[in-house]
Parts: C-alpha cells; sequence; structure tokens
C-alpha cells in the first residue's frame, strides 16, 4: 500500500505542478497579450521602434517573464510526467519530450526579442541603417519571433492531444478534463497550421480560444485544489509496475 509519505509527495507534486501551470498563463498573459498590446502597432514600424525605445524596461520585463515560463515549462514537464507515468509510461514520455521540444524552441526563439534591442541599442555598425531601415528590420524580427512561436505551439499540439488522452485515461482526473484538452489541442492544431498555411493569417476565432483557456486555467485550479485521487494513482501505478517484466537472476 502506499504510505502516508508517498501519499503526500504525490499529492506535493500535484499541487506545485498547478502552481507552475498558473504562473505560465499569467506571465504569458503579459509577455503574449499585455505587452503587444502597450509597444506594437500593426502596420506602423517607426511608431512600434519608438514605443520599444521609449519602454526598454518593459520590453525587457517581457524578456526576463518568458525565461521564468521556459525554466518553470521544463520542471513542470517532469512533473507532469511523474503524475501520468501510471497511466503510459511511452505515452507521458511523448507528452514531456514534445512540451520540453517546444521550450527548446520558444528559447530560440526569444533571441529574435534580444537582437531587437540590439537592433535599437544604437551600436556603431548600425550607423550603416537608416532609421527606416532599422525599424524595418525590428519588424522582421517581431514578425520572425511570431513564427518561432507559432513553430513551437505545433509541438506543444501534440502534448496536449497525448496530455488530453492521458488524463482521460488516468482514473484520477476528471474525463471532463480530458475532453477540455483534446478540444483544446484541435485549436491549438488549427491555430497554427493556419499561420504557416494562410498568408496574413493573425489569429484564430474567440470558438478555439475559449476552449484553450478553460482547459489551461481548470486543470491546474483542479490540480491545486482537488490534487490526486490518491487511491485510483496508486492502483494504476502498481498495475503499470506489474507490467514490466521481471529481471532475470
Amino acid at each position: 500500500m502506499t504510505t502516508k509519505e508517498e501519499m503526500n509527495s504525490i499529492q506535493n507534486t500535484a499541487k506545485v505542478a498547478g502552481v507552475l501551470y498558473l504562473v505560465i498563463a499569467v506571465l504569458a498573459g503579459f509577455v503574449h497579450f499585455y505587452v503587444p498590446g502597450k509597444l506594437i502597432v500593426s502596420g506602423d514600424a517607426g511608431t512600434t521602434a519608438t514605443n520599444i525605445l521609449a519602454s526598454q524596461g518593459l520590453f525587457r520585463m517581457s524578456i526576463a517573464s518568458e525565461l521564468v515560463i521556459l525554466l518553470s515549462e521544463i520542471v513542470l514537464s517532469v512533473l507532469l510526467y511523474v503524475l501520468l507515468k501510471p497511466v503510459n509510461k511511452t505515452l507521458s514520455l511523448i507528452a514531456a519530450v514534445s512540451r520540453l521540444a517546444m521550450t527548446t524552441i520558444h528559447g530560440v526563439n526569444l533571441l529574435n526579442h534580444i537582437i531587437v534591442l540590439l537592433v535599437l541599442g544604437g551600436a556603431g555598425y548600425l550607423t550603416v541603417f537608416q532609421p527606416n531601415q532599422l525599424h524595418a528590420l525590428v519588424t522582421l524580427f517581431l514578425d520572425s519571433y511570431s513564427y518561432g512561436y507559432t513553430i513551437g505551439i505545433v509541438f506543444f499540439t501534440l502534448h496536449t492531444f497525448t496530455l488530453a488522452y492521458l488524463i482521460f485515461k488516468s482514473g484520477y482526473f476528471p474525463k471532463i478534463l480530458g475532453v477540455l484538452f483534446m478540444i483544446a489541442a484541435l485549436g491549438y492544431l488549427i491555430d497554427g497550421f493556419s499561420h504557416v498555411l494562410i498568408a496574413n493569417y493573425k489569429t484564430g476565432p474567440v470558438y478555439l480560444a475559449l476552449p484553450i483557456a478553460i482547459a489551461e486555467i481548470a486543470f491546474p485550479l483542479w490540480l491545486l485544489i482537488k490534487g490526486v485521487n490518491v487511491d485510483e494513482w496508486e492502483k494504476r501505478a502498481l498495475e503499470s509496475a506489474s507490467l514490466v517484466p521481471m529481471s532475470m537472476g
């Protein structure tokens, strides 16, 4: 039977995962909605560059916040693997690796925002460019960041589909959470590939965004408030362990 210490451990794992989920959600709102809304003016490279120059602190805070997101994603990927491996170790590993792949892509993609700061920083080697050319370069790297983020989300789609299945089949999380994540995964899939396949595609309609928001909020709240059904988690863990071939003496 599971000891009290082990029960507390898996519940603590669930709660930490819930906290990280919410940290990521809050910071992602700041990085991907609040800051662009304040600084980026669509179709106006000059005003966008001027806004970033005037609010470099806010732009740098956005970069720092995304670094916190990426570090949180690494830890969360491992915690979700621990929580869901009793259902299926292989699929749990796929979910973890695909989320880490997204994190890696987003980490490299963040260089685009660093380059924006370099372009606007007035380095001597940039004096060969006219101001309007520098502004165009800023827009280029901001657009590159947007596409890089989308590529990462395509890998996140694989994570979300797998996560949805694992939650639905777990027995220690409500099936409705798995259903919500399956709908969210379809939203990520449609939105992600639309950015690549449709010219001038900006963002998905509300009927795609709403299920994503509900799933990404409902699951961490469940982890924080309810946690894991420990009896069912133990049952699945024992079943999983019994499937591992015994080593030869």
